[in-house]
């Protein structure tokens, strides 16, 4: 966990390792950066603390934990806190009572120490103008913009966008280009090889030590490329139709790739693991994978049940083709955007050459998904979310287990999953996965990842 110093002396706050050496009984520490600024700090211009990831409520009660993710999705960009707490069924003043106790701040404080932090790297990083950069970060208006930006910076946008360093522009070949900083080390080669085995014909691929994809937004398609960029971040090349809303594709983004991640617990809690422990050694920095789509990896979560990985991209490029919107003039094998559920529902499977049980079971599924949005919703506790979906036909517990893994359940784990079977055995151990997993909780999920790498083969140089 992050840990932010603040100085009561000079009002400033600094991320850990700054250069200032201030008397240690005039330093008071916040877990969030949110945090110190409600309690009146600005952020620090010499190591500029919103440059760096964190997690955001990992240790928090279940409930903060959701409220948080709707909050990240944009629930307060236009929304109220009577609202959010509508949505959790508690009322806004015990949301507020909550957020104080477990992270220092009210829930507008987060959302808006987000959107300021969001917006002041688009102000460093790349070249959009102040009122593109308000819209971008989930402003309402230009003058909500200003206001927060001076109450957390102490600035105006067009004073920031001045004091920005020479290298911290960013210059794409088209599109737009930003920073997603994690806390090292981040093992890209094993995430990206993950990525690979299970990317959608059409709509993702992973060549040349970048990922890209297909996306869809409000009708319209855009493009992402995720590469390495360096020690301590990635960086994302979007080509988008629009602007507005930039923040929540980021965070999607960064939930894929795990930058927000606090992989320390889990490492300390099953380092002396007989099983995990050389795994964790072997692969420092690994991330759970996360997912761009909830019902782009349901689907393939579903069609693995029964087959093998290459007759599932077989299945998964046949559906594409089948009722995916074409989207022409791409490069890298990108052709389509993933179908929604509503589209697949109606579409004809078979004569897409799915077999007839299986395109009956991806079709029930669809429709399932497109009656009740909520089937897919990661914000529901693990017990409840496996069994909605188990509930509908075809859908088995390791596949559910999948799906909870990849929308960022901590403690979910596919014991029925190949490649985890695989390594088991390779590793002459012969106990059910299922069974020997009671030992890893509450950090299934990481050492479901680990078990998968191991068995994933690496990319070709």
């Amino acid at each position: 966990m992050t840990t932010f110093s603040a100085v009561v002396t000079t009002g400033i706050y600094c991320r850990p390792g700054c250069g200032a050496k201030p008397l240690a009984e005039n330093v008071r520490t916040f877990e969030l950066a949110a945090e110190a600024e409600a309690a009146g700090f600005r952020a620090c211009l010499r190591c500029r603390p919103y440059r760096i990831a964190g997690p955001v409520g990992a240790d928090a009660p279940e409930l903060v934990c959701r409220a948080v993710q709707l909050i990240i999705a944009g629930a307060l960009d236009t929304g109220t806190e009577a609202a959010l707490g509508a949505r959790l069924a508690v009322s806004p003043r015990h949301l507020r009572r909550l957020f104080h106790d477990h992270l220092g701040v009210t829930p507008d404080q987060l959302a808006r120490s987000r959107r300021a932090h969001f917006a002041r790297r688009l102000l460093d990083d790349s070249d959009l103008t102040v009122a593109d950069v308000a819209f971008a970060s989930g402003f309402g208006s230009l003058r909500q913009f200003n206001r927060d930006m001076k109450l957390v910076f102490r600035a105006s946008p067009v004073e920031l966008r001045n004091r920005r360093r020479r290298a911290d522009r960013l210059a794409a070949d088209g599109g737009l280009m930003m920073r997603l900083p994690f806390a090292p080390p981040l093992h890209w080669d094993a995430l990206s090889s993950y990525l690979a085995e299970r990317a959608v014909p059409g709509v993702e691929s992973v060549r040349d030590g970048a990922y890209r994809r297909t996306i869809s937004l409000d009708g319209e398609a855009g493009v992402l490329e995720v590469r390495l960029g360096g020690g301590d971040h990635l960086l994302l090349t979007a080509h988008m139709p629009f602007w507005e809303g930039l923040i929540h594709v980021v965070d999607r983004v960064g939930r894929m790739f795990g930058v927000d991640a606090d992989t320390a617990p889990a490492e300390a809690a099953l380092a002396g693991d007989p099983v995990l422990g050389p795994l964790l050694r072997a692969r420092p920095g690994l991330r759970v994978p996360g997912a761009w789509g909830a019902f782009e990896v349901a689907v393939e979560a579903v069609l693995s049940q029964h087959s093998a990985r290459a007759r599932v991209r077989r299945q998964l490029a046949a559906l594409v083709a089948a009722a995916g919107r074409p989207v022409p003039g791409l490069e890298h094998g990108l052709t389509h955007l993933f179908p929604s559920a509503e589209t697949l529902a109606g579409t004809d499977l078979v004569a897409a050459g799915l077999p007839p049980a299986t395109a009956a079971t991806l079709r029930g599924f669809a429709a399932a998904v497109a009656e009740d949005g909520t089937l897919l919703d990661a914000g529901v506790n693990l017990a409840d979310f496996t069994a909605a979906l188990t509930a509908l036909p075809g859908v088995g517990g390791s596949a559910a287990q999948q799906i909870a893994l990849r929308l960022g359940h901590a403690d979910a784990f596919p014991g029925a999953d190949r490649t985890i079977c695989t390594t088991l055995l390779a590793n002459d151990i012969l106990d059910d996965s299922v069974r020997l997993a009671d030992g890893w909780h509450p950090w299934r999920a990481f050492a479901a990842s680990h078990l998968i790498a191991a068995g994933v083969p690496a990319l070709a140089a």
